[in-house]
C-alpha cells in the first residue's frame, strides 16, 4: 500500500443512525441505558464465573469468553455512536476508522466461532457425557478459545488488508453509524470487486462453517435426548441447550442479513437496524438470556446475594 492510496482522504464524517434532530436525545438515552445494562451483565457474567468455583467448567469458560466478546465488540462501536447524537458533526481519522474495522471483524468473526465451540460443548455433555472431563479437559477447552481468537484475527486482518487497498476520493460521509465495509466500499473511486469477493467469502465461511457445527451438533443432541425415557432427564437436557439455541438464532440472523448480500446502497436504512441489532442488542441480551435459563448461573447468582447480604446485616 503506498501512502497515495488514502491522502485524499484523511478523515471520515460519519452520519450516524438517523438525521432527525428530535430523535437524538431519546436515541442516545436508550443506547446509553442498552451500553449501560450491557457492560454490566457481560462484566457481571465473567466476574459471576470467576468467583464461582462451581462454574469452572468448560461450558462457564466458553461462556465467560462470549461476555468478554460481547463485551468488546459492543465498546468498540457504542461510544462513537453515542457521541454521534450530541455532536453536529461526528468525524473519525482514517486509522481509526481503519483500527475500527479491524476489531469489529475480529470480535464479531470470533463470536461466530465461540458458538460453535459452545454447541460442540453440549453435544460432548449429552452425547459422550462419560467421556465429557477427558475430551473437554483444561488444555482442549485453551487450545479451542485460542483457535477461536486465532480465526478471528485471521479474518479480520484479510478485511481490513484489503480495505486498506481502497481509495477513497469521493465524499468523506459515511452512510452508517460507525466504519462498516459497504459504506466505506460506497465512498471509494477504485474497484471495489476484489474486495466484496473477500468479504462475501470470508463471511460466507465464517457463517455457514460454524453453522453446520452447530446444526450438526445439535442433530446429536435432539437424537440422544430423545432417546432419554426419563421426562425430568429429557426436560434438564433440553434446558442446558435452550439458552444458547437463542443466542445463536439472534447473533446470526442478523449478521447473516447484514453481511450475506451484496453493497447496495439503497438498503443501507436496513443494514443500519440490523447492525443496532448485533452490535447493542444481542451483546446486552446474551448475559440475560443465559443468566435465566442456565440453573447453575442462577443458583451461583443467589449465592452471592444471598452471602453479600448475610454480611452486610452481620455488619449492622
Amino acid at each position: 500500500m503506498t501512502a497515495g492510496n488514502h491522502s485524499t482522504v484523511t478523515e471520515f464524517i460519519l452520519a450516524g443512525l438517523t438525521d432527525k434532530p428530535e430523535l437524538q436525545l431519546p436515541l442516545f438515552l436508550f443506547f446509553l441505558g442498552v451500553y449501560v445494562v450491557t457492560v454490566v451483565g457481560n462484566l457481571g457474567m465473567i466476574t459471576l464465573i470467576g468467583l464461582s468455583s462451581h462454574l469452572h467448567t468448560p461450558m462457564h469458560y466458553f461462556l465467560s469468553s462470549l461476555s468478554f466478546i460481547d463485551l468488546c465488540y459492543s465498546t468498540v462501536i457504542t461510544p462513537k455512536m453515542l457521541v454521534n447524537f450530541v455532536t453536529e458533526k461526528n468525524t473519525i481519522s482514517y486509522p481509526e476508522c481503519m483500527t475500527q474495522l479491524y476489531f469489529l471483524a475480529f470480535f464479531i468473526i470470533s463470536e461466530c466461532h465461540m458458538l460453535a465451540v459452545m454447541a460442540y460443548d453440549r453435544y460432548v455433555a449429552i452425547c459422550n457425557p462419560l467421556l465429557y472431563n477427558v475430551t473437554m479437559s483444561y488444555q482442549v477447552c485453551s487450545w479451542l478459545i485460542a483457535e477461536v481468537y486465532m480465526i478471528g484475527s485471521i479474518g479480520a486482518t484479510a478485511i481490513t488488508g484489503c480495505m486498506l487497498r481502497v481509495v477513497y476520493c469521493k465524499a468523506k460521509i459515511i452512510n452508517h453509524y460507525f466504519c462498516d465495509v459497504y459504506p466505506l466500499l460506497e465512498l471509494s473511486c477504485s474497484n471495489t470487486y476484489l474486495n466484496e469477493v473477500v468479504v462475501m467469502c470470508f463471511t460466507a465461511f465464517n457463517i455457514l462453517a460454524p453453522t453446520l457445527i452447530i446444526l450438526g451438533s445439535y442433530v446429536s443432541i435432539i437424537a440422544s435426548i430423545l432417546r432419554i425415557h426419563s421426562t425430568e432427564g429429557r426436560s434438564k437436557a433440553f434446558s442446558t441447550c435452550s439458552s444458547h439455541i437463542s443466542a445463536v438464532t439472534l447473533f446470526y440472523d442478523s449478521i447473516a442479513f447484514m453481511y450475506l448480500q451484496p453493497s447496495n446502497g439503497s438498503s443501507m436504512d436496513q443494514n443500519k437496524v440490523s447492525s443496532v441489532f448485533y452490535t447493542s442488542i444481542v451483546p446486552m441480551l446474551n448475559p440475560l438470556i443465559y443468566s435465566l435459563r442456565n440453573k447453575d448461573v442462577k443458583v451461583a447468582l443467589y449465592k452471592i446475594i444471598e452471602k453479600r447480604l448475610f454480611c452486610i446485616s452481620k455488619d449492622f
